[in-house]
């Protein structure tokens, strides 16, 4: 309890912003925060509406939480609340909605506090860490705000370790694991949530508007399952795929080819203005590895 206490002391004393007023729904996904995100919101003073709080540990992220954002944005809308807030089972995620239910993953999260942290002045090197799979949209925006970029492998440790060779204060990935190494080391939802309520406090400006001057671009991802990842993805052919897709996408997308890190899986991801144009271009990439018969029969 003890531990809760100073957890809970801890994270509330991360902003000093008042949320009185202020309508704030949380889905805790039947885990960590259950305990957590319900209190410290109320102690900073907003009218909380909480679901996801079950403690029997059987029902973790089971159509919940920040894995299943769709309930929390019914609820939020339903509501009329200020801001919606979803975490996973170890609340180490944060995904959001804003009042008129736009879902906000971890990139929407890097682009409010990373434009946030540079106008005050906060962003040391001027640099947010992504990972290779952040949206080519949030790299426009960034382009446009005049914020550089690193990109690490997928994982919020590659993320950390960058920003902690680096001096870098945000980080984090599109699925919502965010770290403020002010503060963290790791992922923190309910220190993400507070943060996201912070700018939009301090900006006065609902959270809708905050995500202005960010356009997320389709994305079309397939995993196609091969004999060795490494060879499927060096063979000159794939290559020269990928090469001719990029040249078609220039500097309107991205094509993405990389191996998964647990699976004998190469993951084929393309972006662009278009959905269709995704798809093409995944499907001429994939279907060069699967003539040259790398895949899996």
């Amino acid at each position: 309890r003890q531990l809760k206490r100073d957890y809970i002391d801890f994270v509330a004393s991360t902003i000093e912003s008042d949320l009185a007023g202020l309508r704030i729904l949380v889905d805790c996904a039947n885990g960590a925060a259950g305990r957590i995100a319900p209190e410290v919101f109320r102690r900073l003073g907003a009218e909380v509406v909480a679901s996801g709080t079950n403690r029997g540990g059987l029902d973790v992220n089971e159509g919940c939480g920040a894995l299943h954002p769709e309930r929390i944005r019914a609820m939020t809308l339903e509501s009329g609340a200020d801001a919606g807030f979803a975490y996973d089972g170890d609340a180490d995620r944060c995904l959001a909605v804003d009042e008129q239910g736009t879902v906000i993953t971890g990139d929407h999260i890097l682009y409010v506090c990373g434009k946030h942290l540079k106008q005050e002045g906060e962003l040391p090197r001027n640099t947010v860490v992504t990972t290779i799979m952040s949206n080519f949209g949030l790299y426009r925006a960034f382009d446009r705000e005049g914020i550089a970029y690193a990109k690490t492998a997928v994982g919020d440790k590659y993320v950390y370790e960058y920003m902690a060779k680096n001096g870098c204060a945000l980080g984090g990935e599109q699925s919502g694991h965010i770290i403020f190494s002010k503060y963290a080391s790791t992922g923190d939802g309910v220190l993400t949530s507070l943060k996201l309520m912070e700018v939009m406090l301090e900006r006065k400006l609902p959270m809708s508007k905050l995500l202005e001057g960010l356009t997320i671009y389709p994305q079309v991802l397939e995993n196609i399952r091969v004999k060795d990842k490494k060879a499927a993805r060096e063979d000159s052919d794939v290559q020269a795929a990928v090469e001719t897709v990029a040249a078609r996408l220039g500097e309107t997308g991205r094509i993405l080819v990389r191996e998964s890190g647990t699976e004998p899986v190469l993951r084929v991801m393309a972006e662009a203005p278009e959905d269709a144009v995704c798809r093409e271009c995944v499907a001429q990439v994939a279907e060069v590895i699967r003539r040259k018969g790398h895949c899996v029969s």
